[in-house]
């Protein structure tokens, strides 16, 4: 029966610790001493079956799984087909468990408990979103601790409290640098969380899968709040962060990788899944998978994704039938005479029902196919594959689609095929006439994207004669300039010139539009900007995947970055830069096909092939002239292109052609045969993986270049630590505000395409407070008019945003800065904004009076203290003072020393002799001030009273307008 029963009992060191922990703390937690497992024959991987805390309770598994799983075995021939079969029911049952123990855990009063022990536990401010907690173990060393780990919008946190030890750990989710499930001798399964340059391990999760699922989510959400900001507000459930939680973040992974998984446009969300038989007609059996069900299509997939799967768009639904109700099956019928059978459908009723809704909403677009058949073979092979598995959106995609993929697709088909498997025929079916709006719009508009796209318009695919007409360059020129007028944050990047050249070779120009779309929008996310942030993801992918399958190469080069840097146009371009355009067009096929996985499998073989040479080269630029050696020898026999269009620099080059040519069909299949085994899934799990330390590298970059071109500014500096610690600072403080000022003009303005220095910035709110913190007026209580006079004396663009530079440049003259830096910085604070010709003057008049006002007090104090012997020295502050004034303009009064050093000194409170009570008569700053033209000047100054009501008028109207 192919089911083996194993009672396995945790009874070594750890588990009794552990245990004993779970007693005083929580149950939850508690690893399940019994289990059943299940093994394939010949196989040794082990799969979990059931768990159980007692032998009764295991037992009693046992009797389930022989009276309902296996009489329903026999049916199957192979044992592969029973492991999956196994697999798929044990998941559809945890999945259904799931849903009763989710709504279990949502008990308002527990929650309720863990947030007060949140907030008492960590202090942290008073808006922060608790989203879940977890009981499990925090490992120090081998020593496991047991408490409780938290999960909110902005960190990751534990404490545990066991025998008089505290343990508390607060992470930052934007502090990451990888976050991965690992596994080792002494812990079977954990999270590994690298922050800050240490490791922390969590383990003994009753729902290990789910809890990394949830900080995957909200460290991914951290990133995507700095760099990605329309897209996370677009996402209703997750746009204001004080109302994220733990369903909304799951909802969103799960819409997420079912767009993935059947390439959807980004509108559509995962509504229902239903368990059922699919009847395959080519290969005569039903296969089980899941009904996935969105607002526009009806999909369905084998249960491990390789076997099959189908994508029927409700446009295509012509009818439902419920033929057998015994077998609880589903005839759904679509247009071209083709019906799917689906059976043993829970709920099936339910699901007719919500089909029928949702069919007939829009009509189906009718595709023209070419006239001309060049390839007749290939044709023909497609031709039999349509008659058999469909044609259109609703056909089976199957092991044989792939297999025709990989031999290359017609010239004719390409495409029609290109637009199905990229999903861009129904971006296009879904939006008419949206691009000859588009191009409408856009049409004799100047921007920096339409200067770029001008100027690279002749560069691109230069030889083929598409482009030696103005025909193909005027629609080269609406598609780059439509697609940089739809998505301004992309706008144009060179490599997006030579692949849309190649799509309009193959497509209409709206669908070549539209692919352009899916590959920027959908398929390669991240990659066209000025970061490339994408691009870097998948070539820390691409190394992690030679470590993986290239050791023979990782031996010989222990620095990858080399592989990174050459293969990085590879990925940019889909290898049409550096491949000849007859072979790079397979590329293409496999790519619309799988993804960027058929890119990282084809970058794998083509290392794996020049290995020899590449371990035996001396330098970078020997291996770089190795495989341009190679790529120049790529041919492609099939191909129907004119010889016009070949690139010549083979048959120019005399070396080259001493090296043995390569066909492009073989180098797929091979990279398909050797590295084809890799899942889609496994792809966008290390992607996800990776963004987190490419995101740190590169925002490490940032930090770099800020304190770098912000340090020789200060006039004392900082040290480097000092300014790190400072730069963190500051930079969370913009990051917080993301969170909880969602309309901020800090979120509004960020923009990570900017220059380093301007890419973080405050507004007023976040100044204030970080300024709040670190300012040295500890007893001042006008604080906040000083800090919003101080804010705008540093906002000299008046955009209501102050860089790092400029809030150290205020702190280094508060904390290090002369009296007369500080007393010119204070005079600058109350001055109105703009240039006064008179303010060096004017400065000057406040220092004079100043020392007048104080010599007075002087004279005062000595009268009120006759019997005071005379004072040879000068107070503090006068001598300070007479430091301050310029040269020639000190006092020679006699009761001024005229040794007086000239040395800085910052006033603090306590520096006055608190004893003696002394004031000034407002006769005498007065008189103090008639003394200066200058001074009087500024305060007769008259003010023009309408100019500033119809100031006021205006700003009001803005404030009006901007809510």
């Amino acid at each position: 029966i192919a089911l083996t029963l194993l009672i396995i009992y945790e009874g070594h060191y750890g588990g009794l610790l552990v245990g004993t922990l779970d007693t005083m703390l929580d149950s939850t937690s508690k690893v399940a001493p019994f289990r059943i497992l299940h093994q394939t024959p010949d196989s040794q991987v082990y799969w979990s079956i059931a768990c159980g805390g007692t032998k009764e309770e295991i037992s009693q598994h046992w009797e389930w799984l022989e009276k309902n799983i296996m009489r329903t075995l026999s049916v199957f021939d192979s044992s592969d087909d029973i492991t999956s079969f196994v697999q798929g029911k044990i998941r559809g049952l945890i999945a259904e468990e799931g849903k009763v123990s989710c709504v279990q855990e949502d008990d308002p009063e527990k929650f309720r408990e863990a947030l007060l022990r949140f907030e008492k536990w960590f202090d942290l401010p008073q808006k922060e979103k608790l989203v879940t907690y977890y009981s499990c173990s925090y490992w120090r060393g081998r020593v496991p601790c047991q408490g409780w780990l938290y999960l909110s919008t902005n960190f990751l946190s534990f404490y545990s409290y066991l025998l008089g030890s505290e343990v508390k750990l607060v992470i930052s989710w934007n502090e990451i640098w990888r976050l991965e499930k690992t596994s080792n001798v002494i812990l079977t399964e954990s999270i590994h969380v690298l922050a800050n340059g240490e490791d922390h391990f969590f383990s003994m999760f009753l729902h290990l899968n789910e809890t990394f699922l949830i900080m995957e989510q909200l460290a991914d959400y951290s990133i995507k709040r700095l760099f990605d900001k329309e897209t996370f507000q677009e996402e209703p459930s997750l746009s204001d962060p004080l109302q994220i939680t733990k369903r909304g973040l799951e909802t969103h992974a799960r819409n997420e990788q079912f767009r993935a998984f059947f390439r959807l446009p980004k509108e559509e969300n995962l509504l229902e899944v239903y368990e059922s038989f699919l009847w395959v007609p080519f290969s005569h059996f039903n296969t089980l998978g899941k009904i996935c069900l969105s607002e526009s299509y009806l999909c369905f997939a084998s249960q491990d994704g390789s076997q099959c799967h189908v994508i029927i768009p409700m446009r295509e639904v012509i009818g439902v039938e419920k033929p057998d109700r015994s077998s609880r099956a589903l005839i759904v019928c679509v247009r071209g005479k083709r019906a799917l059978r689906f059976s043993e459908v829970r709920d099936f009723e339910r699901l007719a029902n919500a089909i029928r809704r949702r069919c007939g909403m829009t009509a189906s677009p009718q595709h023209s196919a070419s006239t001309e058949l060049k390839e007749k073979m290939k044709e023909q092979s497609w031709n039999i594959h349509f008659s058999e598995y469909g044609r259109g959106t609703s056909m089976f995609c199957t092991k044989k689609t792939r297999d025709l993929i990989v031999r290359g697709v017609p010239e004719a088909l390409r495409g029609e095929l290109w637009m199905l498997f990229s999903g861009a025929v129904n971006d296009m079916a879904t939006n008419p006439g949206y691009y000859s709006e588009l191009v409408d719009q856009s049409l004799g508009t100047s921007t920096l994207a339409t200067d770029e796209i001008e100027r690279d318009l002749h560069r691109s695919l230069p030889e083929h004669p598409a482009f030696q007409s103005d025909t193909g360059i005027s629609a080269l020129r609406r598609v780059l300039t439509a697609y940089a007028y739809r998505n301004p944050k992309i706008g144009y990047c060179q490599a997006m010139n030579i692949l849309t050249s190649v799509l309009l070779l193959y497509a209409k120009e709206e669908e070549a539009f539209w692919l352009l779309v899916a590959v920027c929008e959908r398929m390669l996310p991240d990659y066209f900007n000025r970061r490339i942030i994408g691009a870097l993801v998948d070539q820390a992918v691409f190394e992690e995947l030679i470590r993986m399958h290239l050791t023979q190469l990782t031996e010989h080069m222990t620095d990858l970055t080399f592989f990174s840097s050459v293969s990085l146009s590879w990925f940019l371009t889909l290898f049409i830069s550096v491949l000849p355009i007859e072979s790079a067009v397979n590329v293409v096929d496999c790519f619309f096909y799988d993804g960027i996985k058929a890119i990282l499998q084809l970058g794998l073989a083509v290392l794996d092939y020049n290995m020899e040479g590449l371990i035996s080269s001396h330098d970078d630029a020997e291996a770089v002239t190795i495989l341009n050696k190679f790529f120049d020898n790529v041919t492609n026999k099939d191909s129907p292109l004119p010889q016009t269009v070949q690139q010549n620099s083979v048959g120019n080059n005399d070396k080259a052609s001493s090296i043995s040519k390569v066909d492009i069909s073989d180098l797929i299949k091979e990279a398909y045969e050797k590295y084809g085994d890799m899942k889609s899934e496994e792809v966008e799990s290390m992607r996800k993986r990776n963004k987190l330390y490419v995101i740190q590298t590169l925002e490490d970059t940032t930090k770099q270049n800020v304190v770098s071109c912000s340090s020789p500014n200060f006039h004392i500096k900082f040290s480097a630590s000092q300014l790190d610690e400072l730069y963190v600072l500051f930079k969370r403080q913009h990051f917080l505000s993301c969170y909880w000022m969602m309309n901020s003009p800090v979120l509004l303005h960020h923009d990570p395409s900017l220059a380093y220095l301007e890419q973080y910035q405050l507004g007023f709110h976040q100044f204030s407070l970080l300024f709040s913190l670190l300012e040295p007026w500890s007893l001042c209580s006008g604080k906040d008019a000083l800090f919003l006079w101080a804010f705008r004396l540093l906002d000299e663009n008046q955009d209501g945003l102050i860089n790092f530079k400029e809030f150290c440049c205020a702190l280094d003259i508060l904390y290090s800065g002369t009296f007369t830096n500080k007393l010119k910085f204070l005079f600058k604070l109350h001055q109105p904004p703009g240039n006064d010709p008179e303010e060096e003057s004017l400065y000057r008049a406040v220092a004079r009076v100043t020392s007048l006002l104080l010599r007075m007090e002087e004279v005062g104090r000595r009268l009120q203290e006759p019997t005071s012997p005379q004072k040879s020295s000068t107070s503090p502050i006068q001598a300070a003072l007479e430091g301050a004034l310029p040269d020639g303009e000190a006092s020679s009064t006699p009761e001024i020393s005229s040794d007086t050093p000239n040395t800085p000194i910052t006033l603090e409170a306590g520096s006055i002799p608190q004893e003696v009570e002394w004031s000034f008569a407002f006769e005498q700053i007065l008189a103090s001030l008639l003394n200066e033209p200058v001074l009087v000047r500024f305060f007769e100054r008259p003010v023009d009273i309408q100019a500033r009501l119809d100031h006021a008028k205006s700003a009001q109207l803005k404030a009006k307008t901007n809510k």
